[in-house]
């Protein structure tokens, strides 16, 4: 049976609502303006981020975590609905359409091509899937999960990569070799290496088998502002430059690190970077995206753990199994049960009509996220089938996939309209934090209480009319939303309107479980139930759990020493981070598909110091920005350039593009705008539970979106993130970001042109220099040293002067200089770190 689909009239029905939810406490002005135009905002899924593709090219260079999308999202899909009839092997090859090869898939069939690779609404491939022809629908009258559906869509839209090359062949059973595996270098412990060799010394013997030399160092001016960047994310004022220029001492550079390591910042600056492989997001995302109010905490708690030096092995264990570790008072049991956010704020398909689908769909984001950001490799394709690449067979999938059976998630949501899954949260001890949520008092609660009771008997008024309206009409739909998010904006309060302070997280079951291994990863056809383990090919011998899920166990096991990729992995991260590229450039994989370090001996000093080092991330960062590669100039050097284009032997320092972060936090900060305290909480928790609302938009009456604070502190509403952010590439919730893409594009370039953000701080900067007294000369001079940290040169200064002159003759002062100051933000020298 056909599952019935709300109409347009019903789903505008629910919109029309939600103005009555920001409107009841009297004086408050509502924030909705009426439904928009077109489908409702609660029920429409913004674009999926993909990689830009020319109008029909396909994408023949896709990315690693391309390929893994690939593997896991498509490819299996392909195999168990369409080869039936649609391979080269097939007994009758239907519409001449063989999609088990990427060519074929490709040429398409008799009614032309089955994808137009961009463009998912004109592929043909995704109209078979999504008709309501029983005639045309492809697979054959069994429409597809709208999840794999939007899969598809994704993917089309990424140009439609596809790693398979050559003709299809037969599949072929074969077992695959643990022990053989065991010898690729990533799954062999590091080694480690003469302890007074240093990281310049492993570059200079590398460089010189390769015959490069480097360029000259960096001057001062740039070295400070790029050690300010890549250290707290923000730029160094001019007295800042000055200072350090004019530092003699020996110690100088070394006093300046040591400043920026114990500023709060520099949580907020490497804590982003974790949130990024974390996939951090404030809503479910997919097809219906609801609020994850309490996603925060865990946001707050990298950045502490970062400021705090956290050593990264305990960091590990406390995102995996905090709740099971010991707590010597309160404070530090909630910290290590918020730190298990980790687990928990992963995209969520909470429509899945089916329990138990939805049930392993999280399971398998859970190992996948875990699995690649400690580990890098991409345990999650073995979940239909034996990993093609990597000796991860399925059983070891779901070894692991009973460890996470054997946990509750619990990350919130409420159950309403297309909202099936709805989970506890788990209660903090209340230690009289300011959370950004105000107290309600006993009359505010009260009136809430009493609009829930008269909404419930609307309902059941309208059920004893006829319980098919009260489901399907306007007006029950509408009462189906209203009241189980009004019920969660109290449920956020205790009896005497004290704020609860609530948490994602995750605890044992009370029952734990071993998985079976479900063939081709479909939940009607489980096999072989397997015991609760680890990946065979990195462990000697699998675990004895005796009780419990085995979390703590798994936590213990990926924070050992023993482990041969922990360490690697976040090394490889940092230096990413300080040198543009990792020495592994596929940070999230190490792999077989993933790319061979370029310097493996490095690699395995930098590992087994990091370890002995008692896991510091302080003193690791501290170790690499003081070497002579850190402090290299960007200048360019064809001969150079010819033997290792790439740079991977540092003969020179990578330059690059600012993070988006950074980018908006260094407007805040020249302008002066820039609120350089903790944002309390985030618009997300304002809201509540319920469905995620445009950015900037509350529900119920909270502060409006504070766009003073650092960018870190932004709401991240999945499929809806902050402008500033989304055009200069920031991180994709959806996706585990290990190394972000950089794009140029000409809607950045407008962005900065005509962005109403952009020119309020331009202005900010322009006022400044008006009010400063003294001659256009000298103006010039301030408005380098504000934007840059630097003089102009004499060219600079006479351009400069030339354009305030005669762009000054026909317009204001403060117009002339707010446009000078806009045009110094739109530079290269602004917008790059070199």
């Amino acid at each position: 049976m056909r599952s019935r689909v709300l109409s347009f009239a019903t789903l505008s029905a629910i919109l029309v609502a939600i103005p009555f939810l920001g409107a009841q406490e009297p004086g408050k002005k509502n924030p909705f303006k009426g439904p928009p135009k077109g489908l409702p905002p609660l029920f429409r899924k913004a674009p999926p981020k993909a990689e830009p593709v020319a109008a029909k090219d396909f994408n023949d260079k896709p990315t690693a975590e391309q390929v893994k999308f690939f593997e896991a999202k498509i490819r299996p899909v392909l195999v168990e609905q369409c080869q039936k009839c649609h391979a080269t092997d097939s007994e009758k090859i239907r519409a001449n359409l063989t999609l088990d090869t990427r060519d074929g898939l490709r040429a398409g069939g008799d009614t032309g091509p089955a994808i137009v690779p961009g463009n998912p609404a004109k592929s043909l491939l995704i109209d078979v899937m999504t008709t309501k022809d029983d005639d045309r629908m492809m697979p054959p009258k069994k429409k597809l999960p709208d999840s794999v559906i939007e899969d598809f869509k994704t993917w089309i839209t990424m140009g439609a990569p596809d790693p398979r090359d050559g003709a299809a062949k037969a599949a072929v059973k074969h077992e695959i070799d643990i022990e053989k595996g065991k010898q690729f270098w990533a799954f062999q412990k590091p080694k480690a290496t003469d302890a007074k060799k240093s990281v310049d010394d492993f570059l200079a013997e590398a460089r010189k088998a390769k015959g490069l030399s480097t360029v000259a160092p960096a001057d001062p001016v740039t070295l400070v502002r790029r050690l300010y960047l890549d250290l707290i994310g923000l730029p160094p004022t001019a007295d800042e430059v000055d200072a350090f220029v004019n530092d003699k001492s020996p110690d100088a550079y070394s006093k300046v690190v040591d400043k920026l390591l114990a500023s709060p910042h520099f949580g907020e600056r490497w804590g982003r970077h974790w949130l990024d492989v974390a996939r951090y997001g404030e809503s479910t995302g997919k097809a219906v995206n609801f609020n994850f109010p309490h996603a925060w905490r865990y946001r707050d708690y990298v950045i502490a753990a970062f400021n705090a030096d956290k050593p990264f092995d305990q960091f590990v264990k406390e995102q995996l199994a905090g709740d099971l570790l010991p707590a010597k008072d309160d404070k530090d049991k909630a910290e290590n049960i918020v730190a298990t956010g980790f687990l928990a704020i992963g995209t969520k398909n909470v429509n899945e009509r089916s329990r138990l689908q939805f049930e392993l769909d999280l399971v398998d984001e859970q190992i996948d996220a875990f699995s690649q950001a400690f580990l890098g490799i991409t345990a999650a394709c073995a979940r239909c089938h034996d990993h093609k690449f990597d000796p991860i067979p399925m059983k070891d999938y779901y070894a692991l996939a009973g460890i996470f059976r054997s946990t509750e998630t619990c990350y919130g949501t409420i159950r309403a309209v297309q909202g099936q899954h709805p989970s506890a949260l788990i209660t903090l001890p209340n230690d009289g934090t300011d959370d950004g949520l105000k107290p309600l008092s006993s009359s505010e609660l009260a009136r809430l209480e009493k609009q829930v009771a008269d909404l419930k008997q609307e309902l059941a008024d309208l059920q004893k009319k006829s319980i098919q309206d009260s489901f399907l009409s306007g007006n029950g739909v509408r009462l189906r939303v209203q009241i189980p998010m009004l019920e969660s904006r109290i449920n956020q309060y205790e009896k005497d309107g004290t704020p609860k302070r609530l948490a994602m997280g995750t605890r044992d079951r009370f029952r734990t479980m071993n998985s079976p291994v479900y063939q081709r990863g479909e939940p009607d056809k489980p096999g072989e139930v397997v015991s609760r383990g680890f990946p065979q090919v990195m462990t000697d011998r699998q675990p004895t759990i005796r009780g419990g899920s085995g979390r703590l166990e798994l936590a213990n096991w990926v924070a050992s020493k023993d482990n041969p990729l922990t360490a690697r992995v976040y090394v490889n991260r940092v230096w990413l981070h300080l040198f543009g590229r990792g020495i592994v450039a596929t940070p999230d994989n190490f792999g077989t598909t993933g790319t061979a370090p370029s310097n493996q001996a490095l690699l395995d000093h930098l590992a087994t110091r990091f370890m002995a080092d008692g896991w510091s991330t302080k003193t690791l960062v501290k170790q690499l920005v003081s070497t002579g590669a850190y402090k290299l100039s960007t200048s360019f050097d064809a001969k150079l350039h010819e033997k290792d284009p790439d740079n991977a032997l540092l003969w020179r320092m990578t330059p690059g593009r600012l993070d988006a972060e950074v980018i908006r936090d260094s407007l805040l900060a020249v302008s002066g705008a820039l609120d350089r305290s903790p944002a309390k909480g985030s618009s997300a928790h304002a809201n509540g539970e319920g469905y995620a609302v445009p950015r900037g938009r509350q529900l119920f009456g909270g502060p409006p979106a504070d766009e003073s604070h650092r960018s870190v502190y932004l709401t991240q509403i999945r499929d809806n993130p902050p402008e500033s952010l989304a055009l200069f590439d920031a991180a994709d919730p959806n996706l585990i970001v290990g190394d972000r893409t950089n794009t140029t594009v000409p809607s950045q370039a407008l962005f900065l042109m005509n962005n109403p953000f952009v020119i309020r701080q331009a202005e900010a900067v322009g006022s400044k220099l008006v009010a400063k007294l003294g001659s256009d000369s000298q103006r010039v001079r301030e408005a380098y040293r504000i934007v840059y940290g630097r003089t102009p040169t004499a060219k600079e200064q006479e351009k400069a002067e030339e354009f305030v002159r005669k762009y000054g003759a026909k317009h204001g002062r403060r117009e002339t200089w707010t446009a000078f100051s806009q045009a110094l933000f739109g530079s290269a020298e602004f917008l790059m770190r070199n």
